[in-house]
């Protein structure tokens, strides 16, 4: 199963303040122990909200929103993509993290859906069409 790991933004985080050498070693650390298990398959930090936009969708209408944005904390201020076996497993993994912010911070973890999630809608050449996607992604990241 695939999991979509988000760490939610602070105040720190969408005021652009950096992580100090001590906390990106503990969490290369961390990344270096799901990169040896096999778990992580990517996982990136984001700017700012405020360096962000949005496109709102109403009909035919889109309307660009420029950040920053209310809320923090239902911002995503980095993430990573996991393979685990079961959502529980993904949460021990969690468990282990080092605190990704300075101040009390959390992290959402969410199943990505695979092609089995969507039934009869996903035909064989809408999953073919995906496949061949899939496969150009990957071929460009080498």
């Amino acid at each position: 199963m695939r999991f979509m790991v988000m760490v939610k933004a602070t105040k720190d985080s969408e005021a652009g303040v950096m992580p100090t050498q001590q906390e990106f070693a503990a969490m290369g650390a961390f990344n270096e122990e799901l990169v040896k298990a096999g778990v992580m398959e990517a996982g990136e930090g984001l700017h700012p909200s405020s360096r962000g936009a949005r496109v709102a969708f109403s009909g035919p209408q889109r309307t660009v929103i420029d950040g920053p944005f209310a809320a923090t904390g239902e911002l995503v201020a980095g993430f990573w993509i996991w393979n685990c076996a079961s959502l529980q497993d993904a949460v021990e993994w969690v468990k282990k993290c080092p605190n990704p912010m300075r101040s009390d911070s959390e992290i959402e973890i969410r199943q990505i859906f695979g092609p089995e999630d969507f039934g009869a809608a996903l035909t064989p050449e809408l999953r073919e069409q995906e496949e061949r996607q899939r496969q150009e992604i990957q071929s460009r990241a080498r």
